[in-house]
């Protein structure tokens, strides 16, 4: 089992930066694409980017394409998430989550492992 923790969450100001991070153990994290997902109070949770297993295929929301970049080095077992001029409409919990094909699948995967979470919080 998998497991993932991510980091790097917390307060900015709109229009601010922040750079989430989802640490992986065991070997299984290169051979597979993987997602961040997001879910805000009172709302379901939703897809926000995903990379294949090579890192060659980068899919967005639309709602964050343009301002967020998805990443992996396999070398560090880490997917990262790199979000610029945010919005409060970005406050939500962030989640990473292993999928179990290396090809991606996004809301629609079989998710292998999701971590606990962190949240962003933008003020405005």
């Amino acid at each position: 089992q998998v497991q993932l923790v991510e980091s790097g969450g917390g307060l900015v100001q709109a229009g601010g930066s922040l750079r989430l991070s989802c640490a992986a153990s065991g070997r299984t994290f290169s051979s597979t694409a993987m997602d961040w997902f997001r879910q805000a109070p009172g709302m379901e949770r939703e897809f926000v980017a995903a990379i294949n297993r090579s890192g060659g295929i980068r899919i967005y929301a639309d709602s964050v394409k343009g301002r967020f970049t998805i990443s992996r080095d396999d070398a560090k077992n880490t997917l990262y998430l790199q979000m610029n001029s945010l919005k409060p409409e970005d406050t939500a919990v962030y989640y990473c989550a292993l999928e179990t094909t290396p090809y991606i699948r996004g809301s629609q995967a079989d998710f292998a492992s999701w971590g606990q979470g962190t949240q962003v919080t933008v003020s405005s």
